[in-house]
């Protein structure tokens, strides 16, 4: 299902992952690369689960796709696949990039930092350390955004940005030629007119969707990823389904490195970083945010948060309250209500 903008907003076009109102059967071709997002992931001989196996790709393995292809075997929340050189794999575990030419490195940064979005498949970070030298640390992902803060020569003797890491308290670099610099306009305030007590955003968990509402009219509808139930969990662990009840927006963040918590450079660590607009709504730290590691929305698929395409997270960062202004890094506050059934 594709996002809905409606009362004054737009409708989006069918996005990797969609499946509302698509015909099967219809064939677009693309110029984009698919990147692997699990650790494996099977190539089919045709656009069907239950069609023979022709191959094998693993984490971070990148597939031109050729044509996306809408299968009339499904699966029915997401029937989008692409065509690869040796048969076809399912959008849900890739991610998209399409291909674009380097950007432009920046010349001075604001002294608060300004944001910067991936926009290559995968941009190798390193650290430097005293005693080591320059050492690779986390892979960013395209989509992803970060907090740059400084420009640096890299170790390569070109320009790198230095990156700050909101939850390591760390700072590393990555080639300036791998960022898109945001613009504050693009993450701007919205519907600033409408008051504060008629805007609220309902999550359905049984019908996977969320709908964001100006007093009764609906001006955001989309499908989500929530959490995936986990049995046998132990007493003190944070369930990963996502609760429900009602809440309210209490922090918000653009960019926001999720996971463990260790400087590590090893692919397959639970380590996030740049997860865009970000939302908490509970106290275990569970937020409504754009997610760029998967594109298989109507379905569960998370540790508990509510997972977004990154167009919508991204206006509902910029719809909800508090409102978030450029020299922040983070804002707090008792904003938008958020229903979850």
């Amino acid at each position: 299902m594709g996002s809905s903008f409606l009362a004054g907003g737009y409708f989006s076009t069918l996005a990797p992952g969609d499946s509302a109102g698509v015909l099967t059967g219809i064939r677009t071709p693309l110029r984009a690369v698919g990147r692997v997002g699990v650790p494996a992931i099977n190539i089919y001989r045709e656009p069907s689960f239950d069609a023979e196996r022709t191959g094998k790709q693993e984490r971070d393995d990148l597939l031109w796709l050729i044509e996306q292809v809408v299968s009339p075997a499904g699966p029915a929340h997401n029937p989008i696949w692409y065509r690869v050189h040796n048969g076809y794999a399912h959008s849900g575990r890739l991610q998209v990039v399409k291909l674009a030419p380097p950007n432009i490195p920046l010349q001075s940064i604001p002294a608060y930092g300004i944001l910067g979005e991936v926009t290559v498949p995968i941009s190798q970070s390193f650290r430097f350390a005293s005693d080591a030298g320059w050492q690779p640390l986390y892979r960013l992902y395209a989509h992803s955004i970060h907090r740059i803060t400084h420009i640096d020569t890299g170790p390569d003797g070109r320009t790198w940005y230095r990156l700050f890491d909101d939850l390591m308290n760390a700072e590393y670099h990555a080639q300036a030629i791998h960022f898109r610099p945001i613009d504050p306009s693009e993450y701007a305030p919205i519907s600033t007119h409408i008051p504060s007590d008629e805007k609220r955003i309902l999550v359905s968990i049984q019908d996977q969707t969320l709908t964001a509402f100006e007093g009764d009219q609906p001006v955001l509808h989309t499908t989500i990823s929530s959490g995936v139930h986990t049995e046998n969990l132990p007493a003190d662990a944070i369930p990963t389904d996502t609760p429900t009840g009602s809440f309210r927006i209490q922090l918000k963040m653009p960019c926001r490195h999720m996971g463990d918590g260790r400087l590590t450079a090893e692919i397959d660590a639970y380590e996030l970083p740049g997860v865009p607009w970000t939302m908490v709504f509970q106290k275990d730290g569970v937020a409504l945010h754009g997610t760029f590691w998967h594109h298989n929305f109507g379905t569960r698929m998370s540790h508990g948060c509510v997972n977004l395409r990154n167009q919508d997270a991204q206006w509902l960062f910029r719809w909800t309250e508090p409102a978030y202004q450029p020299e922040n890094w983070f804002v707090r506050g008792v904003g938008t209500l958020v229903v979850v059934t």
